[in-house]
């Protein structure tokens, strides 16, 4: 097993760049770590149409360190492969999954592939490229008294209906005395 060491100082990556240095700075260099070729799999998750690009996550957690590099988005593990995308708006996880799996599980059989779907691009109200965001419209909520309320733009739960249920199979609540031993007397 081939045990890496991150470099010192912090291991994210500025948004927008993927950490990945061309073939072409590192000949010689393989991308392997425990059997897995770290670039050929960069390249199959970047080849998936529901996928915008690979991303090392917020706090840069996801990524493989290499001698002079590190491959944001693949972390590879004796049992599965960690795989974290920025993924297109519109595009359901599920199918999301379904892509990157059918394009990487030849490079890392017999691991399991998770996903994490990192970041979205191309949602409302997101920027284009050189351009204004998108306006999204918000609306006014009213109190329970009728008055106005907060804007929002999200879906209000009333706490009632988000509280769940106790289960039937709880521990029925204690009665009468506690079971507390007394001291010798």
């Amino acid at each position: 097993m081939t045990r890496l060491v991150p470099p010192a100082g912090n291991p994210g990556i500025p948004p927008g760049e993927s950490g990945t240095v061309p073939a072409g700075d590192h000949a010689g260099a393989p991308a392997v770590v425990d059997g897995v070729n770290l670039d050929a799999v960069a390249a199959a998750v970047r080849g998936c149409p529901a996928i915008d690009d690979l991303s090392a996550g917020a706090w840069g957690g996801v990524a493989s360190y290499l001698p002079g590099r590190q491959v944001a988005g693949v972390r590879i593990a004796s049992d599965h492969v960690v795989i974290s995308v920025r993924g297109r708006w519109g595009i359901p996880v599920s199918e999301m999954a379904r892509q990157v799996r059918t394009a990487v599980l030849p490079l890392v059989a017999p691991r399991r592939v998770d996903l994490v779907v990192a970041e979205l691009t191309g949602a409302p109200g997101e920027a284009p490229a050189g351009g204004q965001p998108e306006e999204v419209g918000s609306w006014t909520t009213s109190s329970p008294g009728g008055g106005p309320a907060a804007s929002s733009s999200a879906r209000i739960i009333p706490t009632a209906a988000a509280t769940p249920t106790p289960s039937p199979r709880a521990s029925p609540p204690m009665t009468g005395p506690s079971p507390v031993p007394q001291p010798p007397g």
